[in-house]
């Protein structure tokens, strides 16, 4: 499905990058698919489902609700948990 309307779908992922001590550093990206707008990139050591839904829910208040969210649901996500 493509975006039609800013809000209509926002997508969110891991990137991964290492710091100058050879950490991994795990980087969730979140944007909005029509406006193509970073909406959030939040760094840290270590992620779960619960730091995903922070930041989406911080969007949410800001924002306002998207009508759908994509992700690839790829091992580092706990789709049960957002979906919830």
């Amino acid at each position: 499905m493509a975006a039609a309307y800013p809000r209509h779908v926002w997508a969110y992922d891991f990137v991964e990058d290492r710091d100058a001590h050879d950490n991994v550093l795990r980087i969730l990206t979140v944007m909005d698919e029509f406006t193509r707008e970073g909406l959030a990139i939040d760094v840290d050591l270590t992620t779960s489902a619960e730091r995903v839904m922070t930041v989406l829910s911080q969007l949410v208040a800001i924002h306002g609700t998207p009508e759908y969210l994509r992700s690839d649901n790829g091992s580092e996500f706990v789709a049960h948990a957002v979906q919830a």
